[in-house]
Parts: C-alpha cells; sequence; structure tokens
C-alpha cells in the first residue's frame, strides 16, 4: 500500500507538468499546432483489417483502458486482501462515494438546466487519485497515513461508478461482433487460473485484442480496461507455492540449465499473483507516463480571443466548479456521516471529523477523469474548453479550501496526524515477554507476528542476521498477531507456542511452527510437540482447552493499541517502524532512534 501511494503522490508532479506543458503549448505562437498534431491519423494495418483514428483517440482510449484496467486490479486487491475485505469499510466508502457523485450531479444539473449542457453531468462525479495523493502530501496532516487510505479507498468507488457511466452514458453505436470478442477475452482472463495460464505474455495478447475490439465496439475502451482488471486474480502468497519456487531457484543455482530456468520461472509466477506482478510492472508506466500523456494531449486550451472571458461568464463553467467543489464537500461528509451514525460503516481509526471534510473537500480535484469525461461530453471544441476551464477553476479551489479545512481542524480540534498510534502501547517486560538476547540491552525490538503470515516467515532470517550484527547491544521480543481473517490457523498456532513455552520450549517451537507454515493443523502440531520431546498429553490439554487463548489475545490488544494492523510489524525503541524491516535498515535505526519513555 505505502508503494502503491508513493507512486501514485510522485507522479502528481508530473501530471501538473503535464497541464502546465499543455496550456503554454496550447497559448503560444505555436498554438495551432496543439489540435493539430493530436488530431494526426494514426493507423495499424493487418492485411486488409485497418484501425485508423487521431492521437488523441488512441490516448483517450486505448492508454487510458491501460490506466484503468491498474485501477480495477487495484479494486480487485483491496477486495480480496486489502482494506476493502473490512465491509464497514467498503460501506463507509461506498455511502461517502455514493454521496460525492449525487450531490455534485444534481448540483451542476441545476445550474445547467435548459442551457443545453446538461449531457455534461459527468464531468463533476470524478476524482483524480494522483493529484489527490500528491496535494495531500503537501496540504494535509503531518501524518497522513489513515486519511490516505481512506480517500483512496474512497477515489475506488468513484472510480468504479464514473467508468461505468463513461460506458453507459459516453459510448457510441454498439458493434455486437466486436461486443462479443471483449466477453470473450474477458471470460479468458478469468478462466486463466484454472487453466494454469501464468505467463504475462498470454495475458498481454488478450489485453491487446480486448483493447482493440472495446475500441471498435462502440463502449468506451476504458470500461473494458476497469472490468479486466476486476477480474485477474488476487491471492496473498501461499506457503506452500512459494517453498517450491525457492526450492526450484535454487536448483537452478547449482544447474543453470534452460530447462530448469523454465521451471524456476515459472514457480516464481505461480507464487505471486498475476494481479500483484501486473501493478507492479504497469503502475510506473500508467503513473509516470499514460496519464501525463493523456494530460499533456486533452489539457491544452486556447485562453485567447475572448476564450476565458466566455468561460468566466458561462454557467457550465460554475456548474463544474460549483459541483466538484462544493458537491464533492458536502456530499462526500453526508453519506460518511450516514454510514457512521447508521453504524453500517466506519472510518479508518486515527482520521478527525474535521480531516474527513478536508479529504472529502480535496476530492473535489477531478482533473484526468472529468478532463476525459468533457471530450465525450461535448463535440464543440469551444463548449469543450469552457468545461476544462471550470476544471481548472475546481482543482485549485478544492486545494485550498481543503488546505483552510485542515488547518481549521488542526488549530480547534487538535487534529495534527490523520495516521495510526506510532508508539509501543505496552513496554517491553522480560517477566512477561519472550525475547531473546540481553534484557538489559540499549535497543528494543519489538515484532508483532502471525505464525501463518508468509511475510513473517521470511522476516526470521532477517532477525538472525540482525541478532548477529547487534550482539548484546539488542533484545529481540516476539509478540502475538494473529490475523485470523485471513490465516486460519494462525491463533491455534500462537496458543501452541504458549503451550510449549508452559514447559520451557517456546523458541524451539517458535522455530517448528515459521519452519511449517503451511503444515499448521492440531495433528501437525501434535507431531511437533511429539519431536520436541513435550508432555505431550498435557500440551494436547492446553491447546484444546484454550488456556492460553487470553494471553494471545492480549498481544493482539496491545498490538491493535500500538498501530499494528499488519504482520510482521516491528517497534523499533518503542516507535513503530515503516518501509523496509531489512537488518541493515533496523540496525541503523536501532542505533539512531531515541527510546521512548514507555519501553522501560
Amino acid at each position: 500500500m505505502r508503494q502503491f501511494l508513493a507512486t501514485e503522490s510522485g507522479s502528481a508532479g508530473l501530471l501538473l507538468i503535464a497541464a502546465v506543458a499543455a496550456l503554454v503549448w496550447s497559448n503560444s505562437p505555436v498554438a495551432d499546432s496543439y489540435d493539430s498534431f493530436w488530431n494526426t491519423s494514426l493507423s495499424i494495418s493487418l492485411a486488409d483489417w485497418t484501425i485508423d483514428h487521431p492521437i488523441r483517440y488512441w490516448i483517450d482510449e486505448a492508454l487510458m483502458a491501460t490506466f484503468f484496467f491498474v485501477i480495477g486490479m487495484e479494486v480487485r486487491r483491496e477486495l480480496s486482501m486489502g482494506e476493502l475485505t473490512d465491509r464497514k469499510r467498503v460501506w463507509v466508502a461506498v455511502l461517502g462515494g455514493i454521496g460525492g457523485m449525487l450531490l455534485p450531479a444534481l448540483i451542476f444539473l441545476g445550474i445547467n438546466a435548459g442551457s443545453g449542457n446538461e449531457h455534461g453531468w459527468g464531468i463533476v462525479i470524478a476524482t483524480d487519485t494522483a493529484f489527490l495523493l500528491g496535494a495531500l502530501a503537501i496540504v494535509g496532516p503531518k501524518f497522513p497515513t489513515q486519511l490516505r487510505v481512506f480517500l483512496l479507498t474512497l477515489a475506488i468507488v468513484d472510480d468504479i461508478v464514473a467508468i461505468s457511466v463513461i460506458g453507459i452514458f459516453y459510448s457510441d453505436s454498439i458493434d455486437p461482433v466486436a461486443i462479443g470478442i471483449c466477453l470473450a477475452c474477458l471470460a479468458l482472463i478469468a478462466l486463466f487460473p484454472r487453466l494454469n495460464v501464468w505467463r504475462s505474455a498470454a495475458y498481454l495478447v488478450v489485453l491487446v485484442v480486448l483493447f482493440v475490439a472495446a475500441m471498435e465496439s462502440g463502449v468506451h475502451a476504458t470500461l473494458a480496461g476497469m472490468l479486466a482488471g476486476l477480474l485477474v486474480a488476487a491471492y496473498p502468497p501461499e506457503p506452500k507455492k512459494v517453498e517450491r519456487a525457492a526450492r526450484r531457484v535454487r536448483a537452478f543455482r547449482q544447474s543453470p540449465l534452460p530447462e530448469v530456468a523454465r521451471t524456476a520461472n515459472q514457480s516464481v509466477q505461480q507464487a505471486v499473483s498475476p494481479n500483484e506482478r501486473f501493478q507492479t510492472m504497469l503502475h510506473p508506466i500508467t503513473s509516470y507516463a499514460i496519464v501525463p500523456l493523456f494530460a499533456l494531449a486533452n489539457a491544452g486550451v486556447n485562453l485567447g480571443g475572448g476564450v476565458l472571458g466566455d468561460a468566466i461568464t458561462s454557467t457550465l463553467t460554475w456548474g463544474v466548479v460549483a459541483g466538484l467543489v462544493i458537491g464533492k464537500t458536502l456530499g462526500i461528509t453526508t453519506g460518511v456521516v450516514v454510514a457512521v451514525k447508521s453504524r453500517v460503516g466506519e472510518l479508518p481509526r486515527g482520521i478527525g471529523k474535521g480531516q474527513t471534510i478536508g479529504g472529502a473537500a480535496l476530492s473535489g480535484i477531478g482533473f484526468t477523469i472529468s478532463l476525459l469525461i468533457a471530450r465525450l461530453a461535448y463535440e464543440d471544441i469551444e463548449t469543450q474548453d469552457r468545461a476544462v476551464v471550470g476544471i481548472f477553476i475546481a482543482s485549485i479551489l478544492a486545494v485550498i479550501v481543503a488546505w483552510s479545512i485542515f488547518k481549521l481542524a488542526a488549530v480547534f480540534r487538535g487534529e495534527t496526524s490523520a495516521s495510526l498510534p506510532r508508539f509501543l502501547d505496552s513496554p517491553f517486560d522480560p517477566e512477561r515477554d519472550h525475547y531473546l538476547g540481553n534484557p538489559d540491552a540499549p535497543y528494543v525490538l519489538v515484532e508483532y507476528g502471525d505464525y501463518e503470515c508468509p511475510y513473517c516467515g521470511r522476516a526470521t532470517g532477517m532477525v538472525r542476521e540482525l541478532r548477529e550484527r547487534m550482539g548484546d547491544e539488542m533484545v529481540y521480543v516476539y509478540r502475538h498477531l494473529a490475523l485470523v481473517d485471513v490465516h486460519p490457523h494462525a491463533e491455534l498456532a500462537a496458543e501452541a507456542a504458549e503451550a510449549a513455552n508452559a514447559q520451557g520450549k517456546f523458541w524451539e517451537m517458535h522455530v517448528e511452527l515459521y519452519d511449517h507454515q503451511g503444515d499448521l493443523d492440531i495433528e501437525d502440531l501434535i507431531g511437533y510437540a511429539g519431536k520436541l520431546e513435550l508432555d505431550v498429553d498435557q500440551f494436547v490439554e492446553d491447546v484444546q482447552s484454550g488456556r492460553f487463548s487470553k494471553r494471545v489475545q492480549e498481544n493482539a490488544a496491545s498490538g491493535d493499541a500500538s498501530g499494528a494492523h499488519g504482520t510482521p510489524t516491528f517497534f523499533v525503541n518503542g516507535i513503530r517502524h515503516t518501509g523496509a524491516y531489512d537488518a541493515i535498515s533496523l540496525a541503523e535505526e536501532l542505533r539512531t532512534t531515541r527510546p521512548v519513555a514507555s519501553t522501560g
């Protein structure tokens, strides 16, 4: 999630540069070349088949379909293993998103009733995720992590509806043959995992056919991109598949033969979901190339010849401004309040009421999708220009209004941070905690872990390296944070570790559990107890009676109070660590972070 947000925020700068460049170009002495260049015909021919469109059309359809393919994959990932697995988070985003689309559309239609511009109501329902997160980093609270997550979730709902609106209300006449090809391609993408098709090349071929067919179908290709992204499978790495991939990679190291390389590569591809592989590959391309290129091709408005004056006096311009700035702020806020008050939804922990309103105001930056819909809604260039001017004004005002709200919330409500707690709630206690090393060491590393989490399993090697590097200067503490929603055996494994601890062999059982993450049923745990020469009868009684369940739950409660919502989460000298958790990074942070008083 941090990588995704960082990429989106970083792309906002390029997006702004591209938009300014488009304005400069379209108002320069060579302004005529702006539209003539983007309207230059670009064709692809194969035998007797030819597809011919202007460059701008290829960008708005094919390239933006790729952008929304990435958005669709992010939605699928969040639904399968991310923020949207918490249904209360889903409902607060859904109701906030609905309010943030209905009210802006109603305001726009009210201002433009009878003007002939009503067809552009879709312009004001959109939010530009890249600009939104980039602006949040500048004008938002000091630690905006939770607010970022909420706004991203809100933007996901917004994107789904916005692309559906484009596909339904802003499409041309339908070509049934092309639609049939699109449906066949979507079916193939959905079936690929069951057909054991994992190669990126297979997906690429189908996506190219899908996008070309969608461009000829009459339905906007961005809808096809979003649907395709939603169908790409997302799942957490399975420990058995990860271990199999590691074995085959080791085999390639010993025997670097083409056939061994092929099987190793295939195992690695199967261990990581195609969703995450494609996001890693395509997200930088869409953020740093496609979206800025779209802005360069669509943000240019020649403000000379009275265009700016006409826009300032146009109901279309002010309908866009009022819809995005006022409508988004009030609509999202109302939807969130309804969700929270009715208890069907809840905001992420750490977000204040004032920050919620500020985030809603910032959602009035509709830039990318708003520009796309403006070009689709109106054929007349002058009408398009008035809408684009409104989008520019709204984006600037949205940032100013949001900045003002964030400042007021900080001054009058003390809402200076929108992140999870950063400090360890329960100090290290040598009498109660499980630890390795010198309990009086100057540096303390606390890990909240889950025995079924593959990332925790991989972190065990890092911990060993770190302990060797730090020696007696560091004490390592392990606490349980069983993520039972995604790891059904984790809590039982944690109780087994505590049962082994009652017989003096916590760390031995700890190693066994991480060495066999895919085998954590009760029969497996009993086998490990026998291997460690425990009193098996007593072990079974302790585990099955739930004798240590309270201890495991207390660890989880302290983790939650400390802001540990995922595993592994490390606390360095009592302060929650963010970013990479390799031995070198943690060793440096341990030596440079001043211990907080609560760590004892």
